[in-house]
């Protein structure tokens, strides 16, 4: 059998089963099919975050707080008229009311607690309820002639600005409404016999109180409800983001993982015909050949750990492509399989972590690393530095250069694509990647240019999220 001819065979014979060691190849469409399903499930929790985010338990919250105020304000302004004008009210009734808005808060604190998210519905009835209480009040207290009256535009304001139009268009309809039924039923003031001037003072001193009181209110509620909304806004700002970046993670993922497929014949093939070349006997008896050889076949190693690497981070799930280690041990043979990868040995690693912690080796993690090692070592061939330590319940990883630093609109746009520092179209996409896969394990990326020369990157990640059985979704 001819050379060629054995070699044809082996190609067969590697192209029909995979390389031992590697993860088994995916069909471009069931690669896309992995992907859309991990975008989906992204956009899915994007469209349920806003009913999440926390903003309608806040406005409860705030609900609540006014009702305590409305109980107060009830007492002192009941008291005042009562005892201090000589106006004499139905106090065990109107102490009814008062006890029935307390029991309502307290009820109201221990459902909020127990609520996962309040719905629209929720906090429309929770202000019905606060109009029902006006309206009682002001039906004992002279209904329509009252001037506390005007402290219905509050509750108005307010649904106009946490709910929705239907619910406050329904809320205008209730305030409306009692307003109309305070003026055809209600209980009359029995007013001390004054001259028309002291009644006439008496009522524009009311109309003055409800003026401040709903002015006050409304300027101290509404501002904080705004800081809600301004919250919940930035919140949906960055989920939009956020959804956006992954995006363009999965497209890039695509593109990455199909170079990944169609690199894996002629890498195949180059490994049939290195080691057919190694087993000529001309080639064997030359040194010099043979060194040549055995530097290809390292590289083609490390092409193929690469393309595997590239496999295993575009479509399978932790723990498929990971295993059980240390902080120490992951980051020692990290180190060792940079440096052998690059033959580089101006990377000094400094380990401050202390004492050893069971994580999970992941594949995409370490990839990261490499890129801040390998961006670190583009611009400082002469040194370059990996400390990790431990701050608090963080493993953080810093590497450290004597390149030019970064620029300063670069650190303004850290981890966003495509700003990069190598003045080159499409470049920033390996920080922006860095960046995102550390934030899904719940970290951070921070970077830093020193005073003199160079410039560091803090890797900061949770042990509980690399720890055995963490939740790491790359």
């Amino acid at each position: 059998m001819s050379p060629r001819a054995g070699r044809d065979q082996m190609l067969e014979r590697s192209s029909s089963r995979p390389d031992s060691g590697s993860t088994p190849r995916q069909a471009p469409g069931e690669m896309v099919v992995t992907l859309q399903s991990q975008a989906d499930a992204r956009s899915e929790l994007i469209g349920a975050a806003p009913t999440d985010d926390g903003t309608n338990r806040k406005n409860m919250a705030l609900l609540i707080q006014l009702r305590w105020t409305a109980v107060v304000g009830q007492i002192v302004t009941i008291g005042a008229v009562h005892f201090g004008l000589g106006i004499p009210l139905p106090l065990e009734r109107m102490g009814a009311v008062i006890g029935a808005l307390v029991l309502l808060n307290v009820s109201s604190l221990i459902w909020v607690r127990h609520r996962a998210a309040i719905t629209n519905n929720e906090l429309l009835v929770a202000l019905m309820l606060d109009v029902a209480a006006l309206t009682a009040q002001l039906y004992l207290s002279g209904g329509a002639t009252n001037p506390f009256t005007s402290l219905f535009l509050l509750q108005v304001t307010l649904g106009a600005v946490l709910l929705d139009a239907r619910s406050t268009w329904s809320l205008v309809a209730l305030t409306c409404a009692s307003f109309v039924w305070l003026t055809l039923a209600y209980r009359p003031l029995d007013l001390p016999p004054n001259p028309l001037s002291e009644t006439y003072t008496l009522s524009v001193l009311g109309m003055l109180l409800g003026f401040v009181l709903n002015a006050v209110l409304l300027v101290v509620f509404v501002t904080r409800i705004n800081r809600n909304l301004r919250e919940r806004d930035a919140h949906l700002a960055a989920l939009r983001q956020h959804a956006a970046e992954q995006d363009h993670i999965v497209r890039m993922g695509l593109l990455a993982s199909g170079a990944a497929h169609e690199l894996g014949t002629p890498l195949a093939s180059l490994s049939v015909i290195l080691s057919d070349w190694r087993r000529m006997p001309d080639l064997a008896s030359d040194q010099e050949l043979a060194e040549d050889l055995a530097e290809m076949e390292t590289s083609l190693q490390r092409c193929k750990s690469i393309v595997t690497g590239i496999l295993v981070s575009a479509g399978e799930a932790r723990g498929e492509g990971s295993s059980p280690t240390a902080v120490t041990a992951f980051v020692t043979a990290l180190v060792d399989e940079w440096r052998n990868a690059r033959s580089a040995r101006t990377l000094y690693f400094v380990n401050t972590f202390g004492a050893d912690v069971a994580i999970v080796s992941d594949i995409a993690l370490k990839q990261v690393i490499f890129n801040v090692l390998d961006n670190a070592y583009e611009v400082s061939r002469d040194w370059v530095e990996l400390v990790a330590e431990r701050e608090g319940d963080n493993l953080v990883l810093s590497i450290s250069d004597r390149g030019p630093g970064f620029a300063p609109e670069m650190l303004a746009q850290l981890g966003k694509p495509y700003h990069s520092s190598k003045g080159r179209a499409g470049g920033g996409l390996g920080l922006f990647l860095v960046v995102n896969v550390v934030r899904k394990l719940g970290g951070s990326v921070t970077a830093e240019n020193h005073r003199k020369r160079g410039a560091t990157v803090r890797l900061t990640l949770p042990l509980a999220t690399l720890a055995i059985g963490g939740n790491f979704d790359a």
